[in-house]
């Protein structure tokens, strides 16, 4: 399918308009960095270039509607260099104004000191951390290519744009960007275009030091289409690369620009214009060698506003453009558009989460990654948008769909993505795809390995992704592979991360209530951890108690004992609770399915749950951690695990019936002496003292 013709702009012409361009992007940019006293003016002063060519003649993009969805993406993945699209976002008309660009790196700006998409309109992704930019944008080519083979018709290819990067040195050298890189090439994603700032510094200094590999021969060797520019003296040079990429179709293209950190700086090609600003004296001669008056700052002369407001009418009227042809999309083809629309305002389908499985009596017990694959394969199918893939771990985490075929380079409309054993990538190209919009992506791997996707975990989280992280062999009831595969501290240290949702289910019932809270919370990625054993079902689950994060599975009012669990530990509990009231002794079971949705309920409705004055034991095969602020003992790990059967296991390290019993014989004799168990949720006196001041 041809592009239409709004997507075929042309050159100015006037070379000295374009230089002037460029000067005038250097020089604010450098204006922003001095005015906040920190930052990176090096890197923007050299990419001017490559942003000047990108927003004035290639790039298709709307300032008045910077979310339309048919928006070429740019990703800047060097996010120190944000001086650099903040000046472009001003300079073309988005909401960032002078005032803005004169509070850069400030308190509550929409300019802070990396790119964030929460913050700043035109920002696709949060690229502080190197590589996570290029391979968000990898991802956002994958939807691209994939939805615009679910959407477009001859004469209407509604889903029909690319993706842009500008990366450093430093991103290069992520392995991250190497994971994302390959994968993108076995795709074939043509429409992905990075534009390479081979600058040779890094904070330390020159590349030499670290980093003297043939990037070209690499990315050749990933099935890229590779040009390297030289020279940017002649802009041209540069120009015809761009439009040599944008013709490869079946390859991504890398495009190694050769530049000059810090351009005009007396700092020039030194790491020394890196990171920190100019100074005083040497932007006023940055300035004088540009031509622009040193004592006037963020000076934007009136041919260069002019030009970037013809570039901004221009691409308004290619958004026009397109908006025409959507409106008769919908004549011709009604019920792709709705669904397209129905995706777009994240809009769940109609009764998709009644299609859920619940426990029905003579249900087998199974294993809770079993049921994690009944939940997704009940709703894929109603469910066109859910779209992702597991890091080569199919077979276990039992993540396919059988609705659809792979997504592949052949086969773009396939929804199941074989990432390859690149866990951090995955994460971070979920993140892309998300971003990008009309897809709701997931990922699996093991628990223990959402160490290797940590980094992209917590973009997810600060970028409010709602990426359904699916993650079996939650504990060390996973066995034999011991202890290298068994989380410990893992579950903790996701729960420690704000806006994440960390889902332990026991059941089916649960189960199901952990994909509810999933899909339904754009704004919050999910991880839901997921068993390799079978667990039992229990009397007393309910997926709508479930969704409170905590609740009472079993017992009273009348108890004696609180018993607290996760995962295949409730069943555990529940046992216990039997055991001891033969003991008579009374246990409520509680299960806390997701720590972080209960973190958010009233006070009061934790207490109903947990009690009051009640001796409260947590059980979880996992670090002790957070318990502390639910229960007063834990029955938790302190140590790595092991190499054995999964039921050795929870022997060796206590997760008994019996270990439990006996624990909580101790547990409430001692309370009993004391009279009661301390309140859970007491404020300290200090809390008074501040609330007072």
């Amino acid at each position: 399918m041809s592009s239409p013709d709004y997507k075929k702009r042309k050159s100015s012409g006037d070379k000295a308009l374009d230089n002037k361009c460029i000067d005038t992007i250097r020089v604010f940019s450098a204006d922003m960095v001095q005015a906040a006293n920190s930052g990176h003016p090096g890197a923007p002063m050299g990419c001017a270039p490559m942003a000047h060519l990108l927003w004035s003649e290639n790039m298709t993009f709307s300032p008045s509607s910077p979310e339309w969805s048919n928006r070429d993406r740019f990703v800047l993945s060097n996010g120190h260099a944000c001086a650099l699209q903040y000046s472009m976002l001003h300079l073309t008309g988005y909401d960032v104004t002078l005032d803005d660009c004169k509070k850069f790196r400030q308190l509550g700006s929409k300019t802070p000191g990396h790119p964030e998409n929460f913050c700043t309109d035109g920002v696709e992704v949060c690229t502080g951390p190197l590589g996570q930019g290029l391979t968000n944008a990898v991802g956002m080519a994958m939807a691209e290519k994939h939805l615009a083979a679910t959407f477009n018709q001859p004469d209407f290819p509604v889903v029909d744009h690319f993706t842009y990067v500008i990366c450093g040195d430093g991103c290069l050298q992520e392995g991250v960007t190497s994971e994302a890189s390959s994968l993108a090439g076995h795709l074939g994603l043509g429409k992905l275009i990075v534009l390479y700032d081979d600058n040779n510094i890094t904070i330390d200094g020159s590349t030499e030091l670290s980093f003297t590999e043939d990037v070209s021969m690499r990315y050749e060797s990933y099935g890229w289409h590779v040009q390297a520019v030289t020279d940017l003296t002649n802009l041209d040079s540069l120009r015809n690369a761009i439009s040599k990429a944008r013709e490869v179709t079946d390859k991504p293209s890398m495009i190694k620009v050769k530049t000059v950190i810090g351009l005009g700086s007396k700092k020039e090609g030194t790491h020394g214009v890196h990171g920190a600003p100019l100074g005083a004296e040497d932007l006023s001669h940055v300035k004088s060698k540009y031509g622009f008056n040193p004592e006037e700052s963020f000076a934007v002369p009136s041919d260069v506003a002019a030009h970037y407001a013809s570039v901004s009418k221009q691409v308004e009227a290619d958004k026009s453009s397109w908006d025409a042809m959507f409106a008769k999309y919908q004549a011709a083809h009604p019920a792709l558009h709705a669904e397209f629309v129905r995706r777009e305002n994240r809009e769940l389908p109609a009764g998709l989460l009644d299609l859920l499985p619940v426990f029905k009596a003579g249900d087998k017990d199974l294993a809770s990654r079993k049921l994690s694959e009944a939940c997704i394969n009940s709703i894929a199918e109603n469910f066109p948008e859910l779209m992702g893939g597991s890091a080569d771990l199919t077979p276990s985490n039992l993540t396919s769909l059988k609705c659809s075929s792979d997504f592949q380079a052949s086969t773009p409309a396939g929804r199941y993505i074989r990432f390859g054993v690149r866990e951090h990538a995955m994460a971070g190209i979920c993140n892309g795809m998300f971003a990008h919009g009309n897809i709701r992506p997931y990922c699996a791997t093991f628990l223990n390995f959402a160490g290797y996707a940590l980094g992209s975990i917590r973009c997810s989280a600060l970028s409010k992704f709602g990426v359904l992280y699916v993650m079996t062999h939650d504990s060390i009831g996973l066995g034999e592979d011991g202890p290298t595969h068994q989380p410990i501290e893992m579950i903790e240290s996701l729960r420690s991360m704000p806006n994440v949702n960390v889902l332990r289910p026991c059941d089916t019932n649960e189960t199901n209530a952990a994909y509810q809270i999933a899909l339904t919370q754009h704004e919050t990625p999910s991880v839901i951890c997921l068993s390799r054993q079978t667990l039992p079902n229990l009397a007393g689950t309910d997926p709508a108690k479930a969704q409170k994060g905590g609740y009472i599975v079993s017992g009273g009012d009348n108890t004696d004992l609180v018993l607290v669990g996760t995962g295949s530990e409730t069943g555990l509990c529940a046992k216990a609770a039997e055991e001891l009231a033969s003991a008579g002794i009374k246990a409520r079971v509680v299960s806390m399915m997701c720590m972080d949705v209960f973190d958010a309920q009233s006070e009061d409705y934790k207490k109903s749950v947990l009690g009051e004055g009640l001796p409260v034991i947590a059980v979880e095969a996992a670090a002790v951690g957070s318990w502390n602020k639910y229960s007063h003992v834990q029955v938790c790990m302190k140590t790595f695990g092991a190499s054995g059967k999964g039921g050795d296991l929870m022997s060796k390290f206590g997760f008994t019936l019996d270990n439990v019993v006996a624990k909580s014989k101790l547990v409430v004799d001692y309370y009993k002496s004391k009279g009661s168990a301390p309140d859970l949720f007491s404020r300290p006196v200090w809390d008074d003292v501040v609330s007072g001041h």
